[in-house]
């Protein structure tokens, strides 16, 4: 029997077949997701990220509509997102470090003050663009709505673990969290602001599903929702054309099609790589809310497919990891906060995403961590603090960290001593 010189060749130490060492890889990638502190650092890094990639973006898509309305100053919009990123960083930090039974106590005391703010800016908010989701403070003009989707999600989570032991009842299911979910959902539909319903609508659907729901619930609730937000949208003309249109924004095009064609513009000149940081056209003035609504449309016209793929990917990541803190903590309020959280950020993401491809309608939806808008913005800061809190209490990482400081301050003595 003869053999080829490929059959009897030796492998050499150090050397390893192609095969074994593809599948090494992949053993160190799972070693590395499987330590303790993965999630923590996951969280941490990917929400940097976005920040980051956030801040380029709306100095990006902001500098034109800044030099137009600010009096030549280009730098207008994005030093008002810095300053709310300077206040939103400090917030997040104090949320990762508060104790579980304040949060769990002042979650009832913030869904109450969600729906006083809710109610008041029905007669004395401001209407933008068709919604009355606006109310001045002062000398600021916040969005309640946006408070609300923290206060809802903290409040139910609190609720359902309050009630761990009873949730195999539907009644147990039900009251107070979808009553008090379907308030605060009717103060937004009153304000017209249709796109926070949905968010809404999708908290709820997504704590029901954790603590258990029957599916014949969730088809109840999505048909009385649908037939309601159908109702609304016949009854709105402005509202009703979006909807007919957003399918093919080019048959109105001068009109209810100009803002997503010219999003789909935008996204189309990308390309794969894009046409690099602040060389967007359609920003300078014929895609309107560049630096908000539709700033994912500037960041694929400038960071092309490679750069909208990363921001998905990096909210992706934060699912992903705040997952897996809600798998293994056997604390029932942050396995049910963990899981709102992740609804809220993901699913509002996805609209908005949705929105600016022209598979969903236009209904003024943000990007998380991305648009501006300091409404937005602090909320959201606040809720990826206390998922890095939940991380970085659980019982392995805890042990880790406080390991890594002992070794550190062993360090700092030993210096000393030499």
């Amino acid at each position: 029997m003869t053999t080829t010189a490929d059959e009897t060749r030796l492998v050499t130490p150090g050397e390893q077949p192609a095969g074994r060492g593809r599948f090494a890889a992949l053993a160190s990638v799972r070693e590395a997701l499987d330590k303790p502190l993965t999630s923590y650092y996951l969280l941490l890094g990917a929400s940097a990220l976005l920040l980051t990639i956030g801040l380029i973006m709306v100095l990006s898509a902001s500098s034109v509509y800044s030099f137009r309305v600010h009096d030549g100053d280009s730098y207008a919009v994005v030093r008002r997102q810095l300053m709310w990123l300077m206040i939103g960083l400090p917030a997040a930090f104090i949320a990762s470090r508060l104790p579980l039974t304040f949060v769990r106590r002042a979650s009832v005391w913030a869904y109450m003050a969600s729906l006083l703010l809710l109610f008041l800016t029905i007669f004395l908010g401001t209407e933008i663009n068709g919604n009355r989701n606006w109310l001045g403070v002062g000398g600021l003009a916040i969005q309640p709505s946006e408070v609300a989707k923290l206060a809802l999600v903290l409040w139910a989570a609190t609720v359902y673990a309050n009630k761990e032991r009873r949730l195999d009842s539907l009644h147990q299911l039900v009251v107070p969290v979808v009553p008090g979910m379907f308030l605060a959902t009717g103060l937004v539909v009153a304000g017209r602001d249709l796109g926070t319903a949905l968010v809404f609508g999708a908290i709820l659907m997504g704590m029901l599903w954790v603590v258990g729901a029957p599916m014949r619930f969730f088809v109840l609730t999505f048909a009385v929702v649908g037939t309601i937000a159908a109702g609304f949208a016949i009854t709105d003309g402005e509202r009703w054309s979006r909807l007919t249109t957003f399918m093919d924004p080019f048959a109105d095009f001068h009109d209810t099609g100009w803002q997503p064609a010219h999003g789909l513009y935008a996204l189309s000149s990308g390309g794969w790589l894009g046409q690099g940081i602040g060389a967007s056209q359609q920003k300078w003035g014929d895609l309107p809310e560049a630096h908000t609504d539709f700033i994912f449309a500037v960041l694929g016209e400038e960071l092309g497919l490679v750069g909208t793929l990363l921001v998905v990917g990096l909210f992706l990541t934060i699912a992903f990891a705040a997952l897996r803190v809600a798998h293994t903590t056997e604390n029932a309020f942050v396995r049910y906060a963990t899981f709102g959280i992740v609804v809220w950020l993901v699913g509002q993401m996805m609209i908005n995403v949705g929105m600016v491809l022209a598979l969903l309608p236009v209904i003024g939806i943000p990007l998380p961590l991305v648009s501006y808008g300091g409404s937005s913005l602090l909320p959201s800061l606040t809720a990826l603090g206390l998922l890095i809190g939940f991380a970085r209490r659980e019982p392995e990482a805890a042990r880790a960290l406080a390991a890594r400081r002992r070794s550190r301050s062993t360090g700092v003595s030993a210096g000393r001593v030499g």
